[in-house]
């Protein structure tokens, strides 16, 4: 089925409905997560208003996959602190940053099920390596962003506080080192937004 230029138009009525006006047939948010996952791209107005509530139902399609048995993807930790940067000097940057490692995500998704299929049974270590990849770019990212965050010669020096460079695996967990320097990038923003 060829995908058409212009996304299917959804209209949201005050009964709660979904209205598909491609096919001219009421659709269920599982029949949207149906078309995100076929690829076909579609937006969501309210019929009343024709305000864009693309954003929303994509977010209440998440909520009930999230809710369904054995389907939970996002990680309660990172709920929490995706919750945390809501009103925080870094919320400008998350967008990007989450659209950046995603994208990265979907482009080796073949590669990385290969690599878990091999790994899975000696550890997680193809998620850590992309866990690592995904800091890097951050990293790199958020210096393009905020130059004033490398002052002081901490942050960029070979193993210093904040280094791109990924630290030996000692048999730590390399999940809270990421945290620690994410808490630490934190600390570092908040600083420098009380001085100006």
């Amino acid at each position: 089925m060829a995908k058409s230029e212009e996304p299917i138009t959804i209209k949201k009525y005050a009964n709660r409905r979904l209205y598909n006006t491609g096919t001219s047939t009421y659709v269920t948010l599982e029949d949207l997560a149906v078309m995100v996952k076929a690829g076909e791209d579609f937006v969501v107005y309210d019929a009343k208003t024709s305000e864009d509530i693309t954003r929303s139902v994509l977010a209440q399609i998440i909520f009930e996959q999230e809710n369904k048995e054995g389907q939970n993807l996002l990680p309660i930790n990172f709920l929490r602190q995706l919750i945390r940067f809501y009103g925080d000097s870094m919320q400008m940057m998350v967008p990007r940053y989450l659209e950046v490692s995603i994208d990265s995500l979907t482009k080796e998704q073949e590669k990385f099920r290969g690599q878990l299929a091999q790994t899975f049974g000696g550890g997680f270590g193809a998620i850590e390596d992309q866990v690592r990849r995904n800091m890097e770019m951050f990293e790199r990212t958020f210096a393009m962003f905020a130059p004033f965050a490398r002052q002081g010669g901490q942050a960029g020096q070979p193993g210093g506080e904040g280094s791109a460079e990924p630290k030996p695996a000692g048999g730590g967990d390399d999940i809270n080192e990421l945290k620690r320097q994410m808490e630490e990038m934190q600390k570092r923003l908040d600083r420098l937004g009380d001085k100006e």
